[in-house]
C-alpha cells in the first residue's frame, strides 16, 4: 500500500528536478534484498559512484526527496 502511495510522489519528483528514478521490484530483482539490506517497503535509495549516500524507509514527502536528491546534481 505505502508503494503505491509514494509511486505518484517520486514520478513528481522525476519531472520536478528533470531526473529518473528507477522502480526496482526486490521481490522480482532478489539480490537487491541483500545487497542493500532492504526491510521496509518502499524504501528509497540515493546512489552516488554505486554507493548509497540518502536511505529513506517508507513513504518520503516530495519536499524532502527533492532536497535530498538535490544535493546530488
Amino acid at each position: 500500500m505505502a508503494c503505491q502511495e509514494q509511486e505518484p510522489i517520486t514520478r513528481e519528483v522525476e519531472k520536478a528536478l528533470s531526473v529518473h528514478i528507477e522502480p526496482i521490484n526486490p521481490l522480482m530483482e532478489r539480490s537487491y534484498i541483500e545487497k542493500y539490506q532492504l526491510r521496509v517497503t518502499p524504501t528509497i535509495m540515493i546512489l552516488k559512484d554505486d554507493t548509497v549516500v540518502e536511505r529513506f524507509e517508507g513513504v518520503v514527502h516530495r519536499e524532502q526527496l527533492e532536497e535530498a536528491i538535490k544535493k546530488y546534481l
